[in-house]
């Protein structure tokens, strides 16, 4: 039940960065209510997706497509505007995954496979690349203005 929530703690806010960094991304006006729906249902699949005995990242793939989805009904980016900009994010995210973790390791002087197996360490790793999605997404927005009219909710 533990594994459960913390999974829900880091996962959620891990996808509203890389929601709301899709959407700036695409200058969409960041509508954190919306966001935050959407990210919680969002993990709530890939929780449900990863649980199942299918291929590991297929989850991710199945994020991708689904925040593809999510941007190009709700809001008026192009479908293609829509893939790439969730595959940038969820890129980034990977990107930032590799350093954050070793800079953790570093700091609280653990091996890289013991701050994998412990849930707690795991967690703040993921919290802290939630962060940063947040951060960038909100620099991006600042300055890629986001255009008027975008959303159609």
């Amino acid at each position: 039940m533990l594994q459960i929530l913390l999974f829900f703690v880091q996962g959620i806010p891990e996808i509203a960065g890389v929601v709301a960094c899709s959407l700036a991304l695409a200058r969409v006006k960041l509508r954190w209510r919306v966001i935050l729906v959407f990210a919680s249902i969002l993990t709530v699949i890939i929780y449900i997706v990863r649980s199942l005995p299918f291929t590991f990242g297929l989850h991710t793939l199945a994020g991708i497509l689904l925040i593809t989805l999510f941007i190009a009904r709700t809001t008026r980016v192009p479908p293609s505007t829509s893939f790439m900009v969730s595959f940038v994010s969820f890129a980034l995210l990977a990107l930032l995954e590799v350093p954050l973790n070793e800079l953790f390791s570093i700091l609280i002087k653990v091996d890289i496979n013991q701050l994998i197996s412990d849930t707690y360490t795991w967690m703040l790793t993921g919290l802290s690349q939630a962060v940063i999605m947040i951060a960038i997404a909100l620099l991006v927005s600042k300055y890629r203005k986001p255009l008027e009219g975008m959303w159609k909710i």
